[in-house]
C-alpha cells in the first residue's frame, strides 16, 4: 500500500487519479468521476430558453465551415 499523506489534499488527489487510471484507464476514471458530479444549471430551464434554429441555415452553416476547412482557412 503506498504512504499517502492524508493531510496533504492534493497528495491525496493526485493518488486517487492515478489509481482510477491504473484501474480503469485514463477513459474509465473519467466516467467514473462525472458519476459523481452532480453538474449544474438547469436543463429543463435552459432547453425552453434555447433558441429554435432553423434546419436549412444549420445545414448551410456546416456546409459553409468544412468548405472554409477544406480551403485552408480555418
Amino acid at each position: 500500500m503506498l504512504q499517502v499523506n492524508l493531510k496533504n489534499p492534493m497528495e491525496v488527489q493526485v493518488t486517487g487519479m492515478n489509481a482510477l487510471k491504473e484501474a480503469l484507464g485514463p477513459i474509465g476514471a473519467v466516467r467514473f468521476i462525472q458519476m459523481y458530479s452532480p453538474g449544474y444549471g438547469d436543463y429543463t430551464k435552459e432547453r425552453q430558453e434555447k433558441p429554435d434554429v432553423d434546419p436549412d441555415e444549420a445545414i448551410a452553416r456546416i456546409r459553409e465551415f468544412k468548405e472554409m476547412k477544406k480551403q485552408g482557412l480555418l
